[in-house]
């Protein structure tokens, strides 16, 4: 599911940049701009039931293709904040949204944070089923 999420965000990154985005550490021959997309933490809790919380932060760099670097990095942050506010993941119904959004730049990159979090149902997972209990209430005095 953490791929679906990454190529979601890459989705909408491309639909408001419209340049190369990579998911791959990239070792030579960086074309500027681009983005960088990795997960830097994923966890799963489960609940009741058949589901589980799935928590997914994204680290979003963005390598600007301008000498006014900073001036691009801040431009690029704020776009980046409407466009990535819900993506989808596939034909599903529901966009997922993200949350905890935060950027800073460094050395003349955007380091653009964003989490997206998710109940995700697990089906066939047989469930417990309680016995039957009977309960009474007695009054003292019998009114």
């Amino acid at each position: 599911m953490i791929n679906k999420v990454i190529e979601a965000v890459s989705a909408a990154l491309f639909e408001e940049f419209g340049c190369e985005i990579h998911m791959e550490e990239i070792r030579q021959g960086l074309e500027e701009p681009c983005f960088y997309i990795s997960c830097l933490e994923h966890t799963s809790k489960k609940f009741p039931g058949e589901r589980s919380l799935n928590r997914n932060q994204l680290c979003i760099q963005y390598f600007p293709g301008t000498p006014e670097k900073q001036r691009e990095c801040n431009d690029t942050a704020g776009r980046m904040e409407q466009c990535l506010e819900y993506v989808r993941t596939g034909r599903e119904e529901r966009p997922l949204r993200g949350t905890r959004m935060k950027h800073h730049t460094e050395n003349g990159v955007l380091n653009f944070f964003v989490d997206y979090d998710f109940f995700v149902y697990r089906r066939g997972e047989k469930q417990e089923i309680m016995e039957k209990m009977k309960a009474g209430i007695n009054v003292k005095g019998g009114r």
